[in-house]
């Protein structure tokens, strides 16, 4: 009789993971010695044997039932209709196509394969690939990249070849953006002319050739369009006369030209229209210290005339001979009668047309810089605040702080030759180096540095224009080259904030400067009452906020911050 036991196990015990890991021995079982049997154990000499104390499994492989496939295709040269049916016929396809749809056997069949081809559909339209799939997460800023890149170069076509390169003087964009007027003069330092002094009208599609040619009777310094008549242009000359063309002429030659006699003493550096009722009216300036309006219909003499000379009081007398020269001019379309002067001794001097004594037509003046005022210009935004380029710096000032500009750059190596804002971003102002840098500095982003520079060439760049779309800008260079840059998205466009924070900026650094104009005015007032010997002298008796409020208001609200500091820790 046979003993057997079957140790059973569970399915679900089937398949699990071995842990391996140390233990110490176990006792399965025990024998005891048997005395007896000691005497029939024998010696043996050392046996060497292999033994597994494990169950030996023999392996084997069955083969299953194989499916065995075979592809077979057919060629339906006529799509599966019958041989009676011609399939080039409509009317036989459609007659026949009718006949089977009334077959009782057709709809049943139709509706055998729906089941099928309806899984297959939805399989196919679970995903909807044209749908906005996390529609409501926030949307992710997009990344803002600040770059400029050439996109073309105007050469200077009117010079005679080996003869020296003409610098660019001018470059003026006609107000609907078609075209843009260059002016080319070439002198040496007795003002004798190196090279012709024709110059040109480029279309920015065309670089190849200009769209037309001006030949002024001397050399032109500056040419400006008309904002109103786009077709007519003011000039000024070297020789002191100011001068029109019109286009619709097709002639070279200007149409009218005001007489030596009523001329500018010197040569007409700079040349702008005023917002007057007509559109025909302009003025000029140059190194004879002279503002002198003009209108285009009558050019034989001028309407108004200024002489730039800042009087202490109404008693004194204006005179040529103490006159400033004049680098540039401003004017700004929604301010009338009132312009700004670059002076040749860095003076900068806001000037108002309708004044009735010397000190209403000469209001204030700003200590800019140390070398003639190269730029003057407006921020199209903020008509109170305005850009001056000079000697190795640029500075931003504010009507109302007339001792110290609110903002200004660090001196550069290079000279500064020219500035402008851009039309559409108010922050950002372009400056042209004397190495051909052009350098970009956005005044929300950065204020000690540019957000961007670029070497547009290798020579200096001596003028710089903006044009109204914000996005290209005009480079003039003393080679005569006129270099057409593209700015990024980022650097022509501005966000909804952007004026908000500007506003705040301004406010705030022009706030600062009165607030350390006020000091200064302590200082000096306490220096002069110790030189009288005053007892008013003592620092003690006087009032840190005399005659300003902004300081009083500054040292209350610093107080009141302190206090919460103090209050919170």
């Amino acid at each position: 009789m046979d003993i057997t036991f079957q140790y059973s196990k569970l399915r679900n015990s089937f398949g699990r993971q071995p842990m391996f890991c140390e233990s110490g021995p176990e006792l399965c079982d025990t024998i005891p010695t048997h005395v007896p049997e000691h005497k029939a154990y024998i010696l043996r000499n050392p046996v060497h044997t292999a033994t597994q104390h494990t169950p030996n499994f023999s392996q084997h492989t069955v083969n299953t039932i194989r499916a065995e496939y075979t592809n077979n295709g057919a060629n339906h040269a006529e799509g599966g209709w019958p041989k009676d049916v011609n399939v080039n016929d409509p009317e036989t396809t459609q007659r026949y196509r009718r006949k089977i749809e009334k077959d009782d056997g057709y709809i049943h069949c139709v509706m055998s394969l729906a089941g099928g081809m309806e899984s297959l559909v939805l399989q196919n339209n679970a995903i909807d690939m044209y749908q906005t799939y996390y529609s409501e997460l926030s949307a992710m800023a997009e990344l803002e990249r600040t770059s400029c890149r050439t996109i073309n170069v105007y050469r200077d076509g009117g010079g005679v070849p080996n003869l020296p390169q003409r610098p660019v003087t001018s470059i003026c964009w006609r107000p609907d953006g078609q075209l843009f007027a260059v002016t080319y003069v070439s002198v040496d330092h007795s003002r004798v002319l190196k090279a012709p002094v024709r110059c040109f009208l480029w279309d920015p599609e065309n670089a190849n050739a200009p769209e037309s040619t001006i030949n002024p009777p001397c050399a032109l310094l500056d040419l400006q369009f008309n904002p109103r008549n786009t077709e007519l242009m003011a000039g000024g000359l070297m020789n002191g006369q100011v001068a029109m063309w019109d286009r619709r002429s097709r002639d070279p030659e200007p149409c009218t030209l005001c007489p030596p006699h009523v001329a500018h003493r010197d040569l007409v550096r700079s040349v702008r229209f005023i917002n007057a009722k007509n559109g025909m009216e302009f003025f000029s300036g140059g190194p004879d210290g002279a503002c002198k309006w003009w209108d285009m219909r009558k050019m034989s003499e001028p309407i108004d005339e200024m002489i730039i000379d800042v009087v202490a009081s109404a008693n004194d007398v204006q005179s040529m001979a103490k006159a400033f020269g004049i680098s540039c001019l401003e004017f700004e379309p929604t301010i009338p009668t009132r312009f700004m002067v670059g002076a040749e001794n860095g003076l900068v001097i806001g000037g108002n047309r309708k004044g009735k004594t010397a000190l209403d037509k000469l209001p204030g003046k700003f200590e800019a810089h140390l070398g003639p005022v190269w730029t003057v210009e407006r921020n199209p935004g903020f008509l109170k605040n305005f850009l001056t380029v000079g000697d190795w710096t640029a500075r931003v000032w504010s009507e109302e702080c007339r001792e110290s500009a609110v903002l200004w750059s660090p001196p550069h190596r290079h000279k500064i030759t020219a500035g402008a804002w851009s039309p559409t971003r108010l922050s950002l102002m372009l400056l042209a180096q004397a190495n051909g840098v052009i350098a970009l500095w956005d005044l929300l982003r950065r204020q000690h540095e540019p957000v961007l520079t670029m070497q547009v060439c290798d020579e200096p760049l001596l003028r710089i224009s903006m044009h109204e779309s914000g996005s290209i800008v005009a480079c003039g260079s003393s080679k005569g080259n006129v270099y057409m840059l593209e700015l990024s998205r980022s650097l022509a466009e501005s966000s909804k904030n952007d004026k908000v924070l500007l506003t705040a900026m301004f406010e705030r650094e022009a706030k600062r400067e009165r607030i350390l104009e006020a000091r200064m005015r302590e200082i000096r007032l306490k220096l002069r009452a110790a030189e009288e010997h005053s007892p008013a002298a003592s620092a003690t008796d006087l009032d840190a906020a005399i005659g300003d409020r902004d300081l009083a208001e500054a040292t209350l609200e610093y107080n009141q911050i302190t206090k919460k500091e103090l209050a919170s820790m």
